[in-house]
């Protein structure tokens, strides 16, 4: 299991679970080119040898999300939303490392 953020709420993510194109393309609302697209950019890696046999985990499936929103929402190129996917990523982990760290320090 693995916990994303989506704003201020916490999202758990079975990440055993894999996903096709298909139905990635049906969660993130877009075609299939620009799944490929995401993937040939690198902001995520699939096994499969072509789009096809591509099976994408639910982390996979919330960063390519992620990455479509920036791009439609605030008209960011596809460069310019991995970056701030991978930054937003850090930021979330450096949020859990700081409130891991206060509740040790006031027990």
């Amino acid at each position: 299991m693995v916990e994303r953020r989506l704003g201020q709420i916490p999202v758990v993510l079975d990440d055993q679970a894999t996903f096709s194109i298909r139905q990635v393309c049906r969660v993130c609302g877009v075609h299939a080119e620009r799944i490929v697209e995401v993937v040939e950019h690198g902001l995520v890696e699939v096994p499969g040898a072509s789009p096809l046999e591509w099976r994408f985990s639910a982390s996979a499936v919330f960063r390519i999300r992620r990455a479509i929103n920036l791009c439609d929402d605030l008209g960011m190129n596809l460069p310019g939303a991995s970056l701030a996917v991978e930054l937003l990523e850090e930021l979330d982990q450096l949020q859990a490392e700081v409130a891991r760290l206060s509740r040790i320090a006031h027990q």
